[in-house]
Protein backbone atom coordinates (compact mmCIF):
# COMPACT_ATOMS: atom_id res chain seq x y z
CA UNK A 1 0.00 0.00 0.00
CA UNK A 2 2.88 2.41 0.49
CA UNK A 3 4.28 2.05 -2.45
CA UNK A 4 1.54 2.08 -4.28
CA UNK A 5 0.79 5.88 -2.82
CA UNK A 6 4.13 6.99 -3.08
CA UNK A 7 3.72 5.94 -6.76
CA UNK A 8 0.94 8.35 -6.72
CA UNK A 9 2.34 10.83 -4.93
CA UNK A 10 5.42 10.52 -7.17
CA UNK A 11 3.31 10.91 -10.42
CA UNK A 12 1.20 13.59 -9.45
CA UNK A 13 4.11 15.93 -8.29
CA UNK A 14 5.83 14.91 -12.17
CA UNK A 15 3.15 15.91 -13.60
CA UNK A 16 2.45 19.10 -11.67
CA UNK A 17 4.52 21.47 -13.81
CA UNK A 18 2.07 20.87 -16.46
CA UNK A 19 -1.33 21.30 -15.01
CA UNK A 20 -3.28 24.10 -16.07
CA UNK A 21 -6.98 24.93 -15.30
CA UNK A 22 -8.20 23.11 -12.30
CA UNK A 23 -10.61 20.01 -13.64
CA UNK A 24 -14.13 21.42 -12.49
CA UNK A 25 -16.17 18.87 -15.29
CA UNK A 26 -15.42 21.22 -17.88
CA UNK A 27 -13.50 18.04 -19.84
CA UNK A 28 -16.05 15.74 -19.17
CA UNK A 29 -19.05 17.60 -21.00
CA UNK A 30 -17.25 19.08 -23.74
CA UNK A 31 -13.87 17.41 -24.61
CA UNK A 32 -15.19 14.49 -26.65
CA UNK A 33 -17.11 17.06 -28.88
CA UNK A 34 -14.89 19.64 -29.39
CA UNK A 35 -12.22 18.88 -31.06
CA UNK A 36 -8.81 20.85 -31.42
CA UNK A 37 -9.32 24.15 -33.54
CA UNK A 38 -12.98 24.72 -32.93
CA UNK A 39 -14.40 26.24 -30.02
CA UNK A 40 -16.67 25.48 -27.22
CA UNK A 41 -19.96 27.61 -26.56
CA UNK A 42 -19.16 30.77 -25.10
CA UNK A 43 -22.34 30.09 -22.36
CA UNK A 44 -20.56 27.03 -21.43
CA UNK A 45 -17.59 29.30 -20.27
CA UNK A 46 -18.82 29.69 -16.27
CA UNK A 47 -15.21 30.53 -14.86
CA UNK A 48 -12.25 32.20 -15.74
CA UNK A 49 -10.24 28.75 -15.87
CA UNK A 50 -12.60 27.52 -18.58
CA UNK A 51 -11.09 30.40 -21.36
CA UNK A 52 -7.80 28.76 -21.20
CA UNK A 53 -9.10 25.47 -21.85
CA UNK A 54 -10.94 27.03 -25.07
CA UNK A 55 -7.98 28.32 -25.95
CA UNK A 56 -5.98 25.62 -25.69
CA UNK A 57 -8.46 23.72 -27.91
CA UNK A 58 -9.19 26.63 -30.50
CA UNK A 59 -5.31 28.17 -30.87
CA UNK A 60 -2.55 26.77 -32.90
CA UNK A 61 0.36 25.01 -30.25
CA UNK A 62 2.89 27.92 -30.81
CA UNK A 63 0.60 30.79 -30.44
CA UNK A 64 -1.40 29.08 -27.05
CA UNK A 65 2.14 28.68 -25.71
CA UNK A 66 2.94 32.58 -25.96
CA UNK A 67 0.12 33.42 -24.05
CA UNK A 68 0.95 30.01 -21.43
CA UNK A 69 4.42 30.13 -21.11
CA UNK A 70 6.36 31.06 -18.10
CA UNK A 71 10.56 31.77 -16.75
CA UNK A 72 12.36 28.39 -16.66
CA UNK A 73 11.06 26.11 -14.83
CA UNK A 74 7.88 28.27 -14.46
CA UNK A 75 7.58 28.13 -10.53
CA UNK A 76 6.86 31.94 -10.51
CA UNK A 77 4.14 30.93 -12.70
CA UNK A 78 2.37 28.53 -10.86
CA UNK A 79 3.41 30.32 -7.34
CA UNK A 80 1.23 33.13 -8.70
CA UNK A 81 -1.85 30.44 -9.28
CA UNK A 82 -0.93 28.61 -5.36
CA UNK A 83 -0.08 31.50 -3.22
CA UNK A 84 -3.88 32.62 -3.10
CA UNK A 85 -4.87 29.38 -1.70
CA UNK A 86 -2.05 29.47 1.31
CA UNK A 87 -4.09 31.88 3.01
CA UNK A 88 -7.58 31.26 3.96
CA UNK A 89 -10.47 33.34 4.34
CA UNK A 90 -11.89 34.35 7.59
CA UNK A 91 -16.29 34.73 6.60
CA UNK A 92 -18.07 36.80 9.07
CA UNK A 93 -21.25 35.84 9.73
CA UNK A 94 -24.49 38.08 10.54
CA UNK A 95 -23.49 41.23 8.84
CA UNK A 96 -25.52 43.45 6.23
CA UNK A 97 -24.36 42.63 2.60
CA UNK A 98 -26.72 43.96 0.67
CA UNK A 99 -25.58 46.87 -0.86
CA UNK A 100 -22.03 45.44 -1.92
CA UNK A 101 -22.67 45.64 -5.63
CA UNK A 102 -23.15 49.27 -4.92
CA UNK A 103 -19.53 49.64 -3.62
CA UNK A 104 -18.04 47.95 -7.12
CA UNK A 105 -17.30 51.33 -8.94
CA UNK A 106 -13.95 52.60 -7.98
CA UNK A 107 -11.53 55.07 -9.50
CA UNK A 108 -8.06 54.94 -10.80
CA UNK A 109 -5.83 58.39 -10.74
CA UNK A 110 -9.61 60.26 -10.38
CA UNK A 111 -10.97 58.26 -13.16
CA UNK A 112 -14.25 56.12 -12.88
CA UNK A 113 -14.53 52.71 -13.72
CA UNK A 114 -17.55 49.97 -12.85
CA UNK A 115 -14.74 47.33 -10.67
CA UNK A 116 -12.05 47.31 -8.85
CA UNK A 117 -10.45 45.18 -11.53
CA UNK A 118 -8.71 45.74 -15.21
CA UNK A 119 -7.27 44.49 -18.32
CA UNK A 120 -3.04 44.47 -17.78
CA UNK A 121 -0.82 44.92 -20.96
CA UNK A 122 -0.18 41.65 -22.70
CA UNK A 123 1.32 41.92 -26.21
CA UNK A 124 0.40 40.07 -28.88
CA UNK A 125 -3.57 39.88 -28.74
CA UNK A 126 -3.74 39.13 -32.44
CA UNK A 127 -2.53 35.54 -31.65
CA UNK A 128 -6.04 34.45 -30.23
CA UNK A 129 -8.15 36.78 -32.82
CA UNK A 130 -7.50 38.99 -35.57
CA UNK A 131 -9.18 41.81 -34.20
CA UNK A 132 -6.70 41.37 -31.37
CA UNK A 133 -6.69 44.31 -28.84
CA UNK A 134 -9.65 46.11 -30.54
CA UNK A 135 -11.58 43.46 -29.01
CA UNK A 136 -10.23 44.17 -25.43
CA UNK A 137 -11.31 47.96 -26.00
CA UNK A 138 -14.17 47.12 -27.27
CA UNK A 139 -15.04 44.79 -24.12
CA UNK A 140 -13.62 47.22 -21.65
CA UNK A 141 -15.53 49.56 -23.00
CA UNK A 142 -18.81 47.71 -22.60
CA UNK A 143 -17.96 46.55 -18.89
CA UNK A 144 -16.60 50.26 -17.96
CA UNK A 145 -13.27 48.81 -16.70
CA UNK A 146 -9.69 49.76 -17.76
CA UNK A 147 -7.86 48.64 -20.40
CA UNK A 148 -3.89 49.11 -20.42
CA UNK A 149 -2.79 48.47 -23.69
CA UNK A 150 0.63 46.74 -24.35
CA UNK A 151 3.34 48.61 -26.85
CA UNK A 152 3.97 45.85 -28.04
CA UNK A 153 0.14 45.29 -29.49
CA UNK A 154 -0.89 43.18 -32.15
CA UNK A 155 -3.01 45.80 -33.72
CA UNK A 156 -1.47 49.42 -34.50
CA UNK A 157 -1.18 52.10 -32.14
CA UNK A 158 -3.11 54.40 -34.46
CA UNK A 159 -5.85 51.39 -34.80
CA UNK A 160 -6.30 50.95 -30.97
CA UNK A 161 -6.81 54.51 -30.19
CA UNK A 162 -8.87 55.18 -32.94
CA UNK A 163 -10.92 52.11 -31.62
CA UNK A 164 -11.05 54.03 -28.44
CA UNK A 165 -12.16 57.27 -29.63
CA UNK A 166 -15.49 55.74 -29.94
CA UNK A 167 -15.85 54.99 -26.32
CA UNK A 168 -15.57 57.35 -23.10
CA UNK A 169 -13.52 55.22 -21.21
CA UNK A 170 -9.61 56.66 -20.91
CA UNK A 171 -6.87 54.12 -21.69
CA UNK A 172 -3.34 53.94 -19.61
CA UNK A 173 -0.64 53.13 -22.32
CA UNK A 174 1.88 50.60 -21.54
CA UNK A 175 5.93 51.44 -22.47
CA UNK A 176 8.95 49.94 -22.57
CA UNK A 177 11.66 52.68 -22.81
CA UNK A 178 15.50 53.17 -22.96
CA UNK A 179 17.80 55.37 -22.22
CA UNK A 180 17.61 57.01 -25.46
CA UNK A 181 15.73 59.93 -24.75
CA UNK A 182 14.90 61.39 -28.12
CA UNK A 183 13.05 58.19 -28.86
CA UNK A 184 11.14 58.19 -25.33
CA UNK A 185 10.14 62.41 -25.59
CA UNK A 186 8.74 60.92 -29.86
CA UNK A 187 6.60 58.48 -27.66
CA UNK A 188 5.65 60.24 -24.92
CA UNK A 189 4.08 62.94 -27.41
CA UNK A 190 2.45 60.31 -29.70
CA UNK A 191 0.99 59.01 -26.55
CA UNK A 192 -0.45 62.78 -25.00
CA UNK A 193 -1.80 63.42 -28.16
CA UNK A 194 -4.63 60.76 -28.52
CA UNK A 195 -6.50 62.76 -25.80
CA UNK A 196 -7.66 59.04 -24.33
CA UNK A 197 -4.67 58.14 -22.53
CA UNK A 198 -4.20 59.43 -19.04
CA UNK A 199 -1.42 57.56 -17.32
CA UNK A 200 1.55 55.20 -18.84
CA UNK A 201 2.70 52.23 -17.73
CA UNK A 202 6.44 51.89 -18.12
CA UNK A 203 7.40 47.95 -17.49
CA UNK A 204 10.56 48.29 -14.89
CA UNK A 205 10.44 43.95 -14.32
CA UNK A 206 12.05 43.50 -17.65
CA UNK A 207 15.91 45.03 -18.11
CA UNK A 208 16.88 41.44 -19.56
CA UNK A 209 15.19 39.25 -21.63
CA UNK A 210 12.93 36.46 -19.81
CA UNK A 211 14.49 32.77 -19.71
CA UNK A 212 11.31 30.86 -21.22
CA UNK A 213 12.42 27.32 -22.20
CA UNK A 214 8.49 26.49 -23.11
CA UNK A 215 8.65 29.41 -25.73
CA UNK A 216 11.30 28.89 -26.92
CA UNK A 217 10.54 25.52 -28.06
CA UNK A 218 7.74 26.68 -29.95
CA UNK A 219 10.08 29.53 -31.63
CA UNK A 220 8.56 32.18 -29.78
CA UNK A 221 10.73 33.13 -27.09
CA UNK A 222 13.97 35.29 -27.27
CA UNK A 223 17.51 33.82 -27.80
CA UNK A 224 19.41 37.35 -27.88
CA UNK A 225 20.56 39.20 -25.00
CA UNK A 226 18.76 42.62 -24.79
CA UNK A 227 19.77 44.82 -21.95
CA UNK A 228 18.13 47.81 -20.82
CA UNK A 229 19.23 50.86 -19.12
CA UNK A 230 16.74 51.58 -16.64
CA UNK A 231 17.57 54.00 -13.27
CA UNK A 232 15.62 55.79 -10.88
CA UNK A 233 17.03 58.67 -11.91
CA UNK A 234 15.85 57.99 -15.66
CA UNK A 235 12.54 57.61 -14.45
CA UNK A 236 12.95 61.60 -13.20
CA UNK A 237 14.02 62.78 -16.30
CA UNK A 238 10.90 60.62 -17.89
CA UNK A 239 8.23 62.48 -15.43
CA UNK A 240 9.67 65.64 -16.53
CA UNK A 241 9.35 65.22 -20.25
CA UNK A 242 5.57 64.04 -19.95
CA UNK A 243 2.21 65.61 -18.06
CA UNK A 244 0.87 62.15 -17.55
CA UNK A 245 1.46 60.19 -14.67
CA UNK A 246 4.15 57.58 -14.94
CA UNK A 247 3.47 54.40 -13.23
CA UNK A 248 6.46 51.78 -12.73
CA UNK A 249 5.01 48.49 -13.47
CA UNK A 250 7.10 45.18 -11.52
CA UNK A 251 7.54 46.75 -8.18
CA UNK A 252 8.50 43.32 -6.05
CA UNK A 253 9.92 44.35 -3.03
CA UNK A 254 9.10 47.24 -0.41
CA UNK A 255 12.22 49.11 -0.99
CA UNK A 256 11.39 49.31 -4.56
CA UNK A 257 7.89 50.47 -3.10
CA UNK A 258 9.69 52.78 -1.13
CA UNK A 259 12.31 54.49 -3.35
CA UNK A 260 8.74 54.68 -6.36
CA UNK A 261 7.60 57.15 -3.70
CA UNK A 262 10.30 59.00 -3.46
CA UNK A 263 10.72 59.46 -6.43
CA UNK A 264 6.98 60.94 -7.00
CA UNK A 265 5.37 58.07 -8.88
CA UNK A 266 1.71 58.61 -8.13
CA UNK A 267 1.10 54.60 -8.17
CA UNK A 268 2.75 51.53 -7.87
CA UNK A 269 2.28 48.66 -10.07
CA UNK A 270 2.99 45.13 -8.43
CA UNK A 271 3.78 42.45 -10.79
CA UNK A 272 6.46 39.83 -11.21
CA UNK A 273 5.51 40.09 -15.17
CA UNK A 274 2.99 36.79 -14.86
CA UNK A 275 6.11 34.92 -13.72
CA UNK A 276 7.61 35.12 -17.26
CA UNK A 277 10.85 37.09 -16.41
CA UNK A 278 12.73 35.59 -13.54
CA UNK A 279 11.82 32.62 -12.01
CA UNK A 280 11.08 32.16 -8.28
CA UNK A 281 10.13 36.17 -8.55
CA UNK A 282 7.51 36.69 -5.45
CA UNK A 283 3.79 37.13 -6.58
CA UNK A 284 1.93 39.85 -6.16
CA UNK A 285 -0.12 39.05 -3.35
CA UNK A 286 3.59 38.21 -1.39
CA UNK A 287 4.39 41.85 -2.30
CA UNK A 288 1.43 43.29 -0.74
CA UNK A 289 2.00 41.03 2.30
CA UNK A 290 5.37 42.32 2.39
CA UNK A 291 4.77 45.80 2.36
CA UNK A 292 1.80 45.85 4.62
CA UNK A 293 4.05 44.13 7.10
CA UNK A 294 6.91 46.54 6.89
CA UNK A 295 5.30 50.02 5.42
CA UNK A 296 1.33 49.52 6.02
CA UNK A 297 0.83 53.37 5.62
CA UNK A 298 2.42 52.83 1.88
CA UNK A 299 -0.91 51.52 0.91
CA UNK A 300 -2.08 55.55 1.90
CA UNK A 301 0.42 57.16 0.22
CA UNK A 302 -0.22 55.76 -3.77
CA UNK A 303 -2.46 54.24 -5.56
CA UNK A 304 -1.15 50.45 -5.66
CA UNK A 305 -2.05 48.23 -8.50
CA UNK A 306 -1.37 44.35 -8.82
CA UNK A 307 -1.51 41.78 -10.92
CA UNK A 308 -0.48 37.87 -11.43
CA UNK A 309 -2.48 34.62 -11.17
CA UNK A 310 -6.12 36.03 -10.56
CA UNK A 311 -8.49 33.55 -11.76
CA UNK A 312 -11.33 33.81 -9.17
CA UNK A 313 -12.96 36.53 -6.96
CA UNK A 314 -11.80 35.32 -3.86
CA UNK A 315 -8.32 36.21 -5.17
CA UNK A 316 -9.42 39.88 -5.73
CA UNK A 317 -10.53 39.78 -2.73
CA UNK A 318 -7.11 38.77 -0.76
CA UNK A 319 -5.55 41.59 -2.81
CA UNK A 320 -7.75 44.26 -1.82
CA UNK A 321 -7.97 43.30 1.61
CA UNK A 322 -4.19 44.32 2.04
CA UNK A 323 -4.67 47.70 0.73
CA UNK A 324 -4.54 46.90 -3.07
CA UNK A 325 -6.63 49.74 -5.05
CA UNK A 326 -7.45 47.65 -8.35
CA UNK A 327 -6.59 44.34 -9.26
CA UNK A 328 -5.24 43.38 -13.58
CA UNK A 329 -5.47 40.38 -15.18
CA UNK A 330 -3.63 39.17 -18.29
CA UNK A 331 -4.05 35.67 -19.48
CA UNK A 332 -7.73 35.40 -18.74
CA UNK A 333 -8.51 38.42 -20.69
CA UNK A 334 -5.98 36.88 -23.66
CA UNK A 335 -7.40 33.48 -23.42
CA UNK A 336 -11.09 35.34 -23.96
CA UNK A 337 -10.38 36.51 -27.00
CA UNK A 338 -10.36 33.65 -28.83
CA UNK A 339 -14.60 34.34 -28.48
CA UNK A 340 -13.64 38.06 -29.73
CA UNK A 341 -15.22 40.83 -27.51
CA UNK A 342 -17.88 39.14 -26.50
CA UNK A 343 -15.66 36.84 -25.14
CA UNK A 344 -13.86 39.71 -23.00
CA UNK A 345 -17.18 40.94 -21.61
CA UNK A 346 -18.07 37.52 -20.52
CA UNK A 347 -14.69 37.45 -18.50
CA UNK A 348 -16.07 40.82 -16.81
CA UNK A 349 -19.75 40.15 -15.87
CA UNK A 350 -18.26 36.40 -14.78
CA UNK A 351 -15.85 38.17 -12.33
CA UNK A 352 -17.83 41.06 -11.30
CA UNK A 353 -20.76 38.28 -10.00
CA UNK A 354 -18.08 36.58 -8.08
CA UNK A 355 -16.60 39.58 -6.79
CA UNK A 356 -20.54 40.17 -5.43
CA UNK A 357 -21.26 37.27 -4.24
CA UNK A 358 -17.80 36.58 -2.46
CA UNK A 359 -17.14 39.39 -0.96
CA UNK A 360 -21.07 38.51 0.51
CA UNK A 361 -20.06 35.17 1.59
CA UNK A 362 -17.47 36.92 3.29
CA UNK A 363 -19.43 38.87 5.05
CA UNK A 364 -17.91 41.93 3.36
CA UNK A 365 -20.81 44.85 3.11
CA UNK A 366 -18.61 47.10 1.40
CA UNK A 367 -15.85 46.41 -0.48
CA UNK A 368 -13.94 49.94 0.13
CA UNK A 369 -13.80 48.63 3.95
CA UNK A 370 -12.50 45.12 3.12
CA UNK A 371 -9.58 44.83 5.71
CA UNK A 372 -6.55 42.32 6.49
CA UNK A 373 -8.65 40.87 9.38
CA UNK A 374 -11.10 38.95 7.16
CA UNK A 375 -8.32 36.61 5.26
CA UNK A 376 -5.53 34.48 7.69
CA UNK A 377 -1.92 35.58 6.80
CA UNK A 378 0.02 33.00 9.35
CA UNK A 379 0.55 30.76 7.08
CA UNK A 380 2.83 32.81 4.86
CA UNK A 381 5.94 30.53 4.82
CA UNK A 382 7.09 29.47 1.14
CA UNK A 383 5.52 26.13 0.48
CA UNK A 384 6.13 25.44 -2.53
CA UNK A 385 8.98 22.52 -1.99
CA UNK A 386 6.32 20.59 0.86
Amino acid sequence: MRVSVFAFASVALAARPFLNEPDTGLEDLLGSVTPNGTLPPLENMVGLPDFEWAARKKMNISSYTYYRNGAAGEWSYRNNLEVFTRHRLRPRVMSDITNVAASLPTTLLGHNFSAPFFISPCARGGYAHPDGELNFVKGAAAGNILYMPSLYSSQSFDAIYQQASNTTDPLFQQVYLTNNLTETQALFTKIEKTGKAKAIILTVDSPGDGIRHRAARYGVGSADINLSLLTWEMYRKFTNMTSLPIIPKGIQTVEDAQEAIKNGAKAIFLSNHGGRQLDTSPSSLEIALEIHREDPDLFNQVEVYADGGVRYGSDVLKLLALGVKAVGLGRPFMYSNVYGAEGVEKVIDILKYELINDAANLGVGDLKKIGPQFVDWKNSLNTWYS
